[in-house]
């Protein structure tokens, strides 16, 4: 009687130790902001972005100088023109002021919907590779450990040299 309590006692401890080792996930983490900064494809979406920030940025320097230029001319000649004549030269200046505004909100939108639309494969190339590693080494979760993301590592596997491998970087 006592070797069939002591050998039940021994099979449950055994199927409780076994369901609490496959209960356990296997947890990689990848630090994906250093990967997508590797990449080859990043640096000429940076040239890219740059370009289309430099040309709002002289359309810009291009319009504030035309508007600056403008009232110049206008407080110049405001001694010799009516009071008519300078309150609408000055609704003219506000206009032209409120374009100005509006031109930058909007190549700030554009620029921003840009950036996502070049960055956004890369991203995805990016999550595809590190899927694809996590599964092929048996990972059931891949933890995102670039700093700020919230994750803190103690242990683990960096999956970060094996999906550069993947890559070709």
């Amino acid at each position: 009687m006592k070797k069939i309590k002591l050998l039940a006692i021994a099979i449950v401890l055994f199927i409780g130790a076994s369901t609490q080792v496959n209960a356990q996930s296997k947890i990689a983490h990848i630090d994906t902001q250093e990967l997508v900064a590797s990449m080859p494809e990043m640096k000429s979406a940076e040239t890219e972005l740059e370009k289309i920030e430099k040309t709002y940025d002289t359309e810009l320097r291009n319009l504030a100088n035309e508007f600056e230029a403008k009232v110049r001319r206008y407080e110049q000649e405001a001694d010799s023109k009516s009071e008519e004549e300078n309150m609408i030269r000055a609704q003219e200046l506000q206009e032209m002021q409120n374009n100005i505004q509006e031109y930058r909100q909007q190549a700030m939108e554009e620029y921003d919907k840009k950036r996502q639309d070049i960055y956004q494969p890369l991203l995805e190339k990016a999550r595809k590779a590190i899927e694809k590693v996590g599964k092929a080494q048996g990972f059931d979760y891949v933890f995102d450990s670039t700093m700020g993301s919230g994750v803190i590592m103690a242990e683990g596997k960096d999956l970060l040299p094996d999906v550069k491998k993947e890559l070709g970087i």
